[in-house]
């Protein structure tokens, strides 16, 4: 099976890549659920949940699905668009950010009684701002490149092997950079170590147990779409936006 989709692949047209033809609207739909789940999870990450004794930011019920979204991307479309993804998802999450910055800001109504809440709930500091945006972007191109790479080891085979895998290198580092830039020398080490194996235990227990469902999605869209490409000879490199 990998050799015929490799020729497949390498009897297109040289000079149309993957991310220049025109985009379907199943990749669109994939687009659009990635970077609604990474802004969701941002706004309600504020809240702290209890899973039995796991404490836990609420964005975990739904930002595991970036990832597999992610995996869904890099596996049927390639690093390629993953990448262009991954970028446009950086820049809507500085937009939506910033939007509510400048709302927190400006002189609300003399009426309304509810800017310190506002506050509370959707202000940023610096320290956690920095800590979110290396964590999303270190996470997800590991993830994104370990998928990739698995792929042609695997020769296409046992996609549950690279989803996982791709998953727990990701989320691990995602977990890590977080929580160290954002409360390294605020919590002691001992507590630094605990959240990251918390949060980075339930973010791939959640992916695990979603392979099934990504199994259905990658099948259907790669019959529908008649994409699935493998990244032999893909600049991995996560600046280059095009190509």
């Amino acid at each position: 099976m990998y050799r015929r989709e490799h020729r497949i692949l390498m009897n297109r047209n040289p000079s149309v890549s993957p991310s220049s033809v025109g985009h379907s609207t199943a990749f669109v739909l994939v687009v659009a659920g990635f970077i609604t789940s990474l802004l969701v999870a941002n706004i309600i990450a504020v809240k702290l949940i209890a899973v039995g004794s796991w404490i836990m930011p609420a964005g975990v019920i739904v930002f595991p699905l970036s990832y597999i979204l992610g995996d869904v991307l890099t596996e049927v479309y390639g690093y390629g668009r993953a990448r262009q993804v991954i970028w446009l998802g950086f820049v809507c999450n500085l937009l939506a950010v910033l939007a509510i910055t400048l709302a927190q800001i400006l002189p609300s109504a003399g009426f309304w009684d509810g800017q310190a809440a506002f506050e509370r709930i959707l202000g940023y500091t610096p320290r956690l701002l920095l800590a979110s945006f290396l964590a999303y972007l270190a996470g997800e191109f590991v993830n994104a490149y370990v998928l990739a790479r698995m792929k042609i080891l695997t020769k296409g085979r046992w996609l549950w092997t690279r989803t996982i895998s791709s998953t727990l290198a990701g989320q691990l580092l995602d977990s890590a950079v977080f929580i160290t830039v954002a409360f390294g020398g605020v919590l002691p080490q001992e507590a630094l170590l605990v959240a990251i194996l918390v949060q980075w235990l339930a973010k791939s227990a959640y992916e695990t147990a979603a392979t099934p469902l990504t199994y259905w999605v990658v099948n259907t869209l790669k019959r529908h779409e008649g994409e699935d490409v493998y990244d032999l000879k893909t600049d991995f490199n996560p600046l280059k936006i095009r190509g």
